[in-house]
């Protein structure tokens, strides 16, 4: 019974792979519209990698503020390149395209009464613009990609991958660890070049190199299958494997740009404060109250007054300290990191 029950499961997963195999392409930006972007001069009338790469990672920085999953962080710069792709972007246009694309994201992939108001990311995004401006920019944005937003990433094929492989081997399954997986995939998604990949060969890269570093016989043989299954040339696979390689092992390096874990520099103040919800900020521990006696009403004062949020600055890509570790089991080919241009 046991053996019926993973062949049906087996079954079932390949049907899916096939569905979004067939679906990939639609969901694709235009990669004449990426290479634009690519070999753009950096200036103020011109949308550069370094500025997209920039709003990717501030909203990485929203997504693990408001405890989204990453199917959101992915989703959001998925729409975003889409609309970058099509349209000709000002930079000065960008943080509300960025925070558009955040919010339409959480609309499609979290529960609707976790999803924050557009007061509450102005605020919390430091993004200069209003209200209005943000609706007539959705507007804009849903109207240029046919409000087709539930696309197939490279999330999707991870995901995918992961169960097939797990489903057909018998290697621990803590061995192959997805939390891992998905933050090299957000590492990647904060360089433009991979949104030229197919997402399904991203996807396989990733699964491929952690297969590689596990030195499983049995894990190898089933990305193999995958890569069979998916209609993956080899020379596709090595291409873009080198290229993410390259790029975790920049961001596994200390001397490399990459998350801080610096406390946001902006103070919340009370009335702020008790407009926020509370899921939305960490409150500073309160002072133990005494037995006998009464708290000191200058210190609970003080402790109101400058109370911050508790996480990560938004000018930076944050994941938790988690994340973070999953790229330091890399061994960088140098000490120094080399910013590369792929």
């Amino acid at each position: 019974m046991k053996d019926i029950g993973v062949e049906q499961m087996s079954s079932w997963l390949f049907r899916q792979l096939k569905i979004h195999l067939e679906q990939e392409w639609k969901y694709q930006p235009r990669e004449k519209g990426l290479s634009l972007i690519e070999c753009t001069v950096e200036n103020e009338n011109a949308l550069c990698p370094r500025l997209r790469n920039a709003k990717v990672e501030d909203l990485w920085s929203l997504t693990y503020f408001f405890g989204f999953a990453t199917e959101t962080f992915v989703l959001a710069v998925n729409i975003l390149d889409r609309f970058l792709a099509l349209m000709k972007v000002k930079p000065k246009h960008l943080s509300c395209i960025g925070v558009c694309c955040f919010q339409l994201a959480a609309r499609v992939v979290e529960e609707e009464c976790n999803i924050p108001s557009l007061h509450d990311v102005i605020r919390i995004s430091q993004c200069k613009c209003t209200v209005s401006d943000l609706k007539r920019m959705e507007k804009i944005i849903s109207e240029k990609l046919h409000f087709d937003f539930k696309a197939t990433t490279a999330l999707t094929f991870l995901h995918l991958y992961h169960t097939i492989v797990l489903c057909h081997t018998s290697e621990r399954k803590e061995l192959l660890n997805l939390d891992k997986l998905e933050a090299q995939l957000k590492a990647c998604n904060c360089r433009l070049v991979f949104s030229k990949a197919k997402p399904s060969i991203l996807a396989l890269c990733l699964l491929s190199l952690e297969v590689q570093a596990l030195k499983s016989i049995e894990l190898f043989e089933m990305v193999l299958y995958v890569q069979k299954h998916s209609k993956i040339s080899d020379s596709d696979l090595l291409y873009w494997r080198e290229l993410v390689s390259k790029c975790l092992v920049d961001y596994s390096s200390p001397a490399c740009c990459k998350p801080d874990h610096k406390k946001l520099v902006w103070i919340v103040s009370r009335r702020t404060a008790q407009n926020l919800q509370n899921s939305y900020y960490s409150v500073p521990e309160l002072p133990t109250i005494p037995e006998a006696g009464c708290i000191d009403e200058s210190e609970s004062e003080d402790s109101c007054e400058d109370m911050s949020c508790g996480e990560e600055s938004l000018s930076s890509s944050p994941p938790s300290d988690l994340e973070s570790t999953f790229f330091f089991d890399l061994k960088p080919k140098s000490t120094q990191c080399a910013r590369r241009s792929f």
